[in-house]
């Protein structure tokens, strides 16, 4: 009974898993550092070199994007390294 109420069975998901993990991986990495490089160039066109300081949280919320992206995706790219050596 329990095997008919199962969806998808952990052994055959798991493969599947991790091919989605690497294929996204790119656009998961890329994107963040993308959108966080145009807001720093937006504020630093608009904003700084004018001496306005509207444009200030542009470059917060690029940091906090680009931070953010950074502490996941170093632990993201070791565990996806240790276990493709497996």
């Amino acid at each position: 009974m329990k095997k008919e109420t199962e969806y998808i069975k952990k052994e055959e998901n798991h493969e599947k898993l991790l091919r989605a993990e690497l294929l996204f991986a790119p656009l998961l990495i890329i994107c963040p550092v993308l959108v966080s490089v145009f807001l720093i160039n937006d504020w630093y066109i608009r904003g700084f070199s004018t001496g306005i300081s509207t444009y200030d949280g542009e470059l917060l919320l690029a940091a906090i994007i680009l931070s953010g992206n950074i502490l996941f995706d170093i632990p993201f790219i070791k565990s996806l390294k240790t276990h493709h050596k497996k």
